[in-house]
């Protein structure tokens, strides 16, 4: 794992630098789909602080160890030590509320409130970096809007009429919001820091943050006790769903406008239903399915080049 993180350049050399950022943010999206499945299978075993502590640490492991051996650290990077904490305050915020909110509510609907942060972070992205949004690109973020409501009302017309929202959707999209004015903050503070070593930094604070919020549930639970669905989230999350997923969203968002790189989020409910499928656990109904084809025809809309 180490070795494919620090390998992303020398793979991908031949690429222009948005190509690479548009795999990066490929695989992305891929491995972040598995966080919603499994986290919903074991998000009311453990006190979402006490898991993201955890997997906060290990995954900080994992990139300062994948930083040390490719000789990425340097004295600069320690520069304006803030910035890490904001982002790892940002992150620390989404993930918690990502398990609080997976308690109630469905995998795909949680992925289709997620889609929403392409929306927010180009507001983001326009209010830090002036970053630009076509006509195109806003038509866009409507039709991808419009495909994550149909699937978090569940096709439901009525409800969606009644903008009848479940609890778990509404505590979601406050980390969604989180993670949306990440994105572009990532470009703003970024001074040059290789993506292992902002990651890391990142990573370090929002374990730090975590932990001094939520030592009190990480010493009430009883780990000999917990189900090995836990543990298989745990180390999920921390390797492949944090860890690879966090350097991939650096390096992308340093080569691609934040609209482009959030862009790929509409391609979570894809995912998540086919995790859903390969777990067992059946596959969304076909009017559902209506919003993951729009929020698909959002993704295209957004990648192609004005």
């Amino acid at each position: 794992m180490i070795a494919a993180m620090s390998n992303v350049r020398a793979d991908t050399g031949a690429m222009s630098e948005a190509a690479k950022g548009h795999l990066a943010m490929l695989l992305f999206s891929a491995l972040i789909a598995g966080s919603f499945s499994l986290g919903s299978m074991a998000a009311n075993e453990i006190a979402p602080a006490a898991l993201n502590i955890v997997r906060f640490f290990i995954a900080a492991s994992v990139i300062g160890t994948a930083a040390w051996v490719t000789g990425r650290f340097t004295r600069a990077a320690l520069a304006a030590p803030w910035r890490y904490l904001l982002m790892g305050g940002l992150f620390a915020i989404y993930f918690v509320l990502m398990f609080e909110g997976l308690k109630t509510a469905p995998p795909v609907s949680s992925a289709a409130v997620f889609t929403l942060t392409p929306a927010m972070s180009a507001l983001f992205g326009w209010l830090l970096l002036r970053q630009i949004l076509t006509p195109r690109m806003a038509l866009a973020l409507t039709i991808g809007a419009a495909g994550a409501l149909w699937v978090i009302f569940r096709a439901d017309l009525a409800a969606l009429l009644a903008f009848r929202i479940g609890t778990g959707e509404k505590i979601f999209f406050i980390g969604c919001v989180a993670h949306a004015f990440y994105t572009p903050l990532v470009r703003l503070l970024n001074r040059g820091e290789p993506a292992l070593v902002f990651s890391f930094g990142m990573m370090v604070a929002g374990f730090m943050i975590l932990l001094a919020w939520g030592w009190r549930d990480l010493l009430a639970t009883d780990w000999r006790a917990l189900p090995p669905i836990v543990w298989i989230t745990i180390a999920y999350t921390s390797l492949a769903a944090s860890s690879m997923t966090f350097v991939l969203l650096q390096f992308a968002t340093l080569r691609l406008p934040s609209s482009k790189v959030m862009a790929y989020t509409y391609l979570t409910p894809s995912w998540v239903a086919l995790w859903e499928i390969a777990l067992g656990h059946g596959a969304p109904r076909p009017l559902v399915l209506v919003g993951v084809v729009l929020s698909i025809l959002a993704l295209v809309m957004l990648l192609r080049d004005d």
